[in-house]
């Protein structure tokens, strides 16, 4: 019990602090001089962080939404078919989940340098879908562990085609994993920055990204506390929602 509270205190100790100095007066947080609000006031004159956030978003979105597609095919694939090429399918989702990060930076940015492709928007977005498309899969094929596909059959026999079958019985019955896998994607994209930092050109930097340089070079960290609480915000609802989406109904 001592042991889980001193690792849980280790985690989110300093994320409290961090909250804390959000609403703190004092430029670096060394005592506590009140209750403010000044910097979240500054943050909304930050237009370069806005502009940092619509990319994110955007990137997200995407990211989310080619992943859902992509990761749900995968484990339908997964779920239906045994073979030697489905596992070594299943290997190819499972490396993204292992290979660290900087590596896939780099390999990736040697591809699009290959290929001539420049750096922006869309290799950004690329790199994301790339590593999102494992985590939704893994979401999917869960919940397609437990699903019983004799009511697809039972379908089919009352006469519906295999469209039919697959939008009105899979899809709805499947439809909280694949939401789950979709938020669990866009947290983890907007939340990513050595990828993106490998891959991104002019015009494509990310809220991550935005932060990185203020720590450096500006040394905002008042308006970066106020920053980081929203994100941590947004970061905790779309978790929670995807804990929710995956929760089985007794």
């Amino acid at each position: 019990m001592i042991t889980t509270l001193l690792v849980l205190a280790f985690f989110y100790l300093p994320i409290s602090v961090l909250i804390l100095n959000s609403f703190n007066p004092s430029r670096f947080g060394t005592s506590w001089q009140g209750f403010t609000l000044k910097w979240y006031e500054r943050l909304l004159e930050r237009d370069d962080l806005w502009a940092a956030l619509g990319n994110s978003l955007q990137i997200a979105t995407i990211a989310s939404i080619a992943a859902m597609v992509l990761g749900t095919s995968a484990a339908f694939a997964l779920q239906r078919y045994k073979s030697r090429l489905q596992s070594a399918h299943q290997l190819l989702i499972t490396v993204p989940l292992v290979l660290p990060e900087i590596l896939m930076g780099m390999s990736l940015l040697l591809l699009f340098v290959a290929i001539g492709q420049s750096l922006g928007m869309l290799t950004v977005t690329i790199a994301h879908v790339t590593f999102c498309i494992s985590y939704v899969t893994l979401v999917v094929l869960a919940r397609l562990q437990d699903f019983d596909f004799q009511i697809v059959d039972a379908a089919r026999d009352l006469g519906a085609t295999r469209f039919q079958a697959f939008w009105k019985v899979i899809i709805p019955l499947v439809a909280p994993g694949i939401l789950a896998g979709g938020l669990l994607a866009f947290t983890l994209s907007i939340d990513d920055f050595v990828v993106t930092f490998f891959v991104k050109g002019p015009g494509s930097d990310t809220l991550p990204v935005v932060i990185y340089s203020m720590i450096k070079k500006s040394r905002e960290f008042p308006v970066i506390n106020a920053l980081s609480t929203l994100l941590l915000i947004v970061t905790f609802l779309a978790v929670w929602g995807s804990q929710r989406l995956t929760e089985k109904k007794s």
